[in-house]
């Protein structure tokens, strides 16, 4: 509630002067309101919102609260206007007791920011209290011949209000005996005092009845009365009399109950009852009178509760000594109470946030924590501290407020919590401390990607796997958690031999587990290479690679491949020749394979598995190549049959066979001669057939041997013609001479003219084949026709049978 000072003709300048006032303290970093006492809750103190330049509805979603040790509950935020109200009805006087301003401190705290504004509401006090006496009535003995002007000090009126509203006056009742003077204290207070106006005389009137008002300065008025009674004794020459004016007393707040702490006497020279002094409490705190315990004849003073340092520093006491004449003396005694470090610092969590992710800066705020302690000044005095090995500090703020903060940015995977130890110690001997826990939960965020444990993998597996087999696995680990720890597992696209390359293998995307969709075959490929991208589920995801490279072992799945000598298309053999002048050693031909494995799997070896001359021909074993093993005889068969069986050095081995068909002649004639000896004994039929053949063979021979002779006769004629006609006439000799060919043209043609053998053996079937001679101007042309089958033979037969071919054209010549 602000306070309006009204002053006549300056009005305006007064409310300029307070509202520069109220910025320059809020500028200044503190806030001030008042407030009168005794009001209803939720009354308006000050708009909180307007002096931290905040919205009303900025007070919620910022966080802002207030927070004050034990007397938050005085105050609270209305969230809907921004304002700072009351929670409900405060007591001045329960408060602040005696002190002249009640001030309340709190702070306000903006959660959001984790800034403190401290801020300050006075508590204005109102007329809510009416002075009272400690005492309903006094009693007062007064003797007879005491002297006028004789002043007898009389109790105190106390009224907890201040200002104005406390006690203000004194009245005693008319009587003419007695008259009231009110004496100034040192400090301010009002001691009232009875002066005897006139003597007393007992006989005359033995008691006297006034009654004391004391009044405050409120509106309205408030007061209270005390009786006083007043009774007139015999001669009393000596009232009492203590040994000290003031009596001092320092204790330790943790004296136990019942110590004895301090004695006060008063002596009174009289005899008999006059000299009897009895003790007695006079104006004295009612909490006070509570707390210690006064002896009425020794004197002695002992606590009957705890001292405390905190409540009290000095408890002032009067002590009134009254002789049983009924005159009285009265002493101050002061008991100084010496703090002793009995509280240990209070530590309160104001604010705390429980978790916070790993990529926040340092200096992020953690909490916000309040340290106190009751003691004074070193047992007061409390240092704030947390172990070293943390990466948290601590930064102090004002009022004994501490926030904690990072020091440095976190990282969950080094360690995901923190129980943070506040240790809160005082200056004391011994020294007092206190301990709270924080727990701090280090979320994760998604800063580490997958990791593979190798860089690159090599795997074997043999080839001809099953479809569906599992040939590796691959476990990448991610050192974030939940989902952001996720991995999923892929391949990158790629090609191999042109199809994709998840054609061949896939990928569990869970477990890693690669799995063949195929057999894959050595022969088609030997290494694969493949990229594996494991990426978790975080938001953005991160992913990282590994090379794997499959290497296929090769297996003993392939056979030997015979390429030499080949099977004709139509399923017939082929036919070596071997002459039969061969020397022993003589290369008949060579057997040429080959394997697909690799390795052990491909080193081949040949044998002669069977032959029907053995000894006569053998196989090398590591060449292939087929050599007579000795000459060969008259007795020899034209028809050599030989099964090579070619194997590799596989586990198990595996082998092909390839049966050859050697013939032994010197000549073509003696071929031809041998030929229908040649017999198939699997198939008769195919023995005919092969006859036949051969009879059409030599029939044709023998009629292109009459062309040739008829040609030649023509040719002959022709030239005999020429030889006329050119020694008949110079005409002729314009003819040119290509037009005629002599013996060396016919020659020439015969040197052309060649046989295509091919004799095949278990296939049913024999070849004889002669090309078809083109003539153009009686010149042979020199391309053959198309040839149905190639000859099987080796470079060195051809050459024993271009010698054969050779002798067949000298015996063709020699016929004509």
């Amino acid at each position: 509630m602000a306070i309006w000072v009204k002053l006549p003709g300056c009005s305006g300048l007064v409310l300029l002067f307070l509202f520069l006032g109220l910025l320059l303290e809020v500028r200044a970093g503190k806030i001030r309101y008042s407030v009168p006492e005794e009001t209803d809750e939720g009354f308006f103190v000050g708009n909180i919102a307007k002096d931290l330049g905040l919205q009303p509805q900025e007070l919620a979603e910022r966080g802002v609260r207030i927070i004050s040790r034990g007397r938050s509950h005085l105050f609270a935020l209305n969230p809907r206007s921004g304002s700072l109200v009351t929670s409900g009805r405060i007591d001045r006087e329960e408060l602040c007791a005696h002190s002249e301003r009640c001030l309340v401190s709190f702070n306000i705290l903006v959660e959001d920011e984790m800034k403190l504004f401290p801020a300050e509401v006075e508590i204005i006090d109102i007329n809510d209290n009416t002075p009272q006496f400690q005492l309903e009535e006094v009693e007062f003995k007064v003797n007879e011949i005491t002297t006028p002007g004789t002043r007898i000090p009389l109790p105190f009126g106390q009224d907890l209000d201040v200002g104005m509203n406390s006690l203000q006056s004194y009245q005693l009742s008319f009587n003419p005996h007695f008259s009231l003077d009110v004496q100034q204290g040192a400090d301010g207070s009002q001691h009232p005092e009875m002066v005897l106006q006139s003597p007393l005389d007992r006989e005359e009137e033995a008691v006297h009845h006034l009654l004391l008002t004391a009044s405050d300065g409120g509106n309205p008025v408030h007061s209270g009365t005390l009786r006083i009674r007043v009774q007139v004794v015999d001669v009393n020459d000596n009232p009492p009399s203590f040994t000290q004016a003031q009596y001092h007393m320092s204790v330790p707040e943790n004296v136990p109950l019942g110590t004895q702490l301090l004695i006060v006497k008063a002596t009174d020279p009289d005899e008999g009852a006059n000299g009897e002094v009895t003790y007695s409490f006079h104006n004295i705190d009612h909490k006070v009178a509570q707390i210690f315990q006064l002896d009425s004849y020794t004197g002695e003073i002992s606590n009957k509760k705890p001292l405390d340092f905190e409540e009290y520093k000095i408890y002032p006491i009067e002590i009134q000594a009254q002789d049983g004449a009924g005159l009285m003396a009265r002493t101050k005694v002061l008991i100084k109470v010496l703090d002793i470090n009995d509280n240990a610092p209070e530590v309160t969590i104001t604010s705390v946030t429980t978790a916070v992710p790993e990529n926040f800066p340092p200096a992020t705020i953690i909490a916000l924590i309040s340290v106190h302690d009751q003691d004074s000044e070193e047992n007061g005095h409390i240092t704030c501290s947390i172990p070293g090995n943390l990466p948290f500090k601590l930064e102090k703020l004002v009022d004994n407020y501490y926030r904690l903060v990072t020091e440095r940015t976190l990282d969950r995977e080094l360690t995901s919590k923190y129980n943070i130890t506040v240790i809160a110690t005082d200056q004391g001997i011994p020294s007092l401390s206190t301990e709270t826990h924080i727990s701090l939960q280090v979320t994760d965020v998604n800063d580490n990607p997958p990791a593979f444990p190798k860089d690159s993998y090599s795997v074997y597996i043999s080839e001809n796997n099953p479809r569906g087999a599992s040939i590796f696995s691959v476990t990448a680990h991610d050192a974030d958690s939940h989902e952001n720890a996720q991995v999923t597992y892929s391949l990158a696209e790629d090609n191999l031999q042109g199809a994709p390359l998840s054609s061949y293998v896939s990928i569990n995307s869970d477990t890693g587990v690669l799995y063949a969709l195929r057999a894959l075959d050595y022969e088609q490929f030997q290494e694969l290479q493949l990229r594996v991208t494991a990426r978790d589920s975080g938001d953005p995801p991160l992913s990282s690679n590994v090379s794997l490279r499959i290497f296929l072992l090769d297996q003993n799945d392939n056979a030997p491949e015979i390429l030499y000598p080949a099977l004709p298309t139509d399923g017939s053999t082929g036919v070596e020749l071997a002459p039969r002048s061969a020397e022993p050693g003589y290369l008949v031909t060579k057997v040429v394979a080959v394997d697909r494995d690799s390795g052990q799997n491909a080193w081949l070896s040949y044998r002669l598995l069977k032959a029907s001359e053995p000894g006569l021909f053998t196989v090398g074993l590591h060449t292939g190549e087929v050599r007579t093993a000795r000459a060969l005889l008259d007795r020899d068969a034209l028809k050599q049959s030989l099964v090579v069986a070619v194997q590799d050095h596989g586990q198990p081995p595996l082998s092909a066979t390839v049966t050859l068909t050697v013939a032994v002649a010197d000549s073509i004639p003696d071929v031809l001669a041998d030929l229908g000896s040649l017999e198939i004994p699997h198939d008769s039929d195919a023995s005919g057939l092969t006859l036949y053949l051969v009879v059409a063979v030599a029939a044709v021979s023998c009629v292109f041997l009459a062309f040739v002779i008829v040609l030649l006769a023509l040719r002959l004629r022709r030239w005999h013609t020429s030889r006329l006609l050119q020694a008949s006439g110079s005409g002729l000799a314009s003819i040119p001479a290509s037009h005629f060919v002599g013996v060396d043209g016919m020659r020439a043609f015969l040197q052309t003219y060649s046989h295509e053998v091919s004799l095949t053996a278990d296939s049913r079937r024999s070849h004889l084949i002669f090309p078809q001679p083109n003539y153009a101007d009686t010149l042979i042309s020199q391309e053959s026709c198309e040839k149905s089958e190639p000859l099987l033979i080796t470079q060195d037969l051809l050459e024993d049978k271009k010698e054969i071919f050779s002798k067949v054209s000298d015996e063709v010549l020699h016929f004509t």
